[in-house]
């Protein structure tokens, strides 16, 4: 299959070698080539250029053009932190929300995670993976190219190596990269405390997970698992050779992110609260062999919660490679909208355009190693492509919020329904 984008307004994220994360002022200096050309051959990118230096095409045999006029073109979405697999949605919960109660109050009351758990315990494989393989189909058809998922939820060894068999299936059956995350320390189980768990976690469950997983992950919050459990599991992880992606600073900042640095944690997750030690923590990263610790922000999160967003203009400001993610959940983040979490960090964090969608693509790809892959639009990258509705600025992603700006998608140089 070969296709030619023709005429394309503006081509986003487009480098012949691109880079691996855009940090600080660069981020808003993410390439745009204007009046441009593509050319997709067998799924991959295989060149482009300015319309003005096209020079035709020799065989036109099995070619498909798509005149773009009007319209950009931009590197696929990548979202670096989901919980795609669960078994049932908590619209309950939110009515208790409305109703007054906290996503706190409602956690103490036996619902959030130990809600999930339960009902994920129950569950058989196969219903588990028929449900997280429609909710990938509607990721794909809404443009996104590369996707992180957890565990979590099962709250046992045995459900949570459940929840890394549908997370296997889903890797092997994707047209896109997939990377797996054990979240082994969710939340607590009934019964357990959290040293407890956080036990159990390292010396059964990492060993029978540590062949399948791609990162381990922790929930290190007030009220869920403290610095001393969040380190032993890091700390198994490293020993593992496992690299981390860690929620922290949800709700409050007690020193997660510096512990994160420490340990060489690939991201720190959320950040809606910031102490003064945070952004030097995150500095401290830049210049590390394997690359910076990323800040990732989870707009929808905030938005459905009502909690404050992470700071995103200041941790750009700061120098920082600020990333963008959905939080997929049944609870905290109940959408799987790439396109509104953009929209949201635009209008909510002042994140200009391209910084928003540098952050969604090319820093995404980096926060979950898929660089090189996806992210960007370079030669030999796979051809994940978001065709936008016609447009006169990228500002308008941003300024019409709440519409898909989006109006074709391609995945390996296939187009998908949208």
């Amino acid at each position: 299959m070969r296709i030619l984008f023709t005429h394309i307004k503006g081509l986003v994220g487009a480098y012949e070698q691109a880079p691996a994360y855009l940090a600080g002022a660069d981020m808003n200096a993410f390439s745009v080539l204007d009046d441009a050309w593509l050319a997709v051959e067998d799924g991959r990118i295989a060149d482009f250029g300015r319309m003005a230096d096209f020079e035709g095409i020799a065989d036109w045999s099995g070619l498909q053009v798509v005149n773009c006029e009007g319209r950009f073109v931009l590197p696929s979405w990548v979202d670096s932190h989901t919980h795609l697999v669960y078994a049932a949605d908590r619209a309950s919960e939110f009515l208790d929300r409305l109703n007054g109660l906290s996503y706190q109050t409602i956690a103490q009351r036996g619902g959030g995670i130990l809600n999930s758990a339960e009902r994920l315990q129950s569950m058989s494989e196969d219903a588990l993976y028929a449900a997280a393989r429609e909710r990938l189909e509607r990721a794909l058809n809404d443009g996104i190219g590369a996707l992180e998922i957890k565990t979590g939820y099962g709250l046992t060894v045995q459900a949570e190596l459940k929840m890394l068999r549908v997370i296997g299936r889903l890797k092997r059956e994707a047209p896109i990269p997939i990377k797996a995350t054990l979240l082994g320390l969710h939340a607590v189980p009934s019964g357990m405390t959290a040293a407890e768990w956080t036990a159990q976690a390292i010396e059964e469950l990492l060993p029978q997970a540590a062949g399948s997983v791609d990162y381990i992950d922790a929930f290190c919050e007030q009220g869920y698992f403290g610095l001393e459990e969040t380190e032993a599991w890091l700390a198994a992880g490293a020993a593992a050779g496992i690299p981390a992606k860690v929620h922290v600073n949800q709700f409050n900042a007690f020193g997660g992110v510096e512990l994160c640095a420490k340990w060489s944690a690939r991201s720190v997750d959320h950040l809606e609260e910031l102490n003064e030690a945070d952004i030097p923590a995150l500095q401290s990263t830049l210049n590390r062999p394997e690359g910076p610790m990323f800040p990732v922000a989870l707009p929808g999160c905030s938005h459905f919660l009502s909690i404050p967003y992470t700071p995103g203009r200041e941790l750009i400001d700061a120098g920082l490679p600020l990333v963008l993610a959905t939080d997929h959940n049944p609870g905290s983040a109940p959408s799987g909208s790439m396109r509104l979490a953009v929209q949201l960090a635009i209008v909510k964090m002042r994140l200009r355009p391209l910084e928003a969608i540098a952050a969604a693509t090319l820093n995404a790809a980096a926060a979950m190693d898929v660089s090189g892959e996806v992210g960007a639009i370079a030669p030999g990258y796979r051809a994940n492509l978001l065709l936008t509705r016609p447009m006169d600025d990228l500002i308008e992603i941003g300024y019409r919020f709440g519409e898909d700006p989006v109006e074709r998608v391609f995945m390996n140089g296939v187009e998908l329904p949208h």
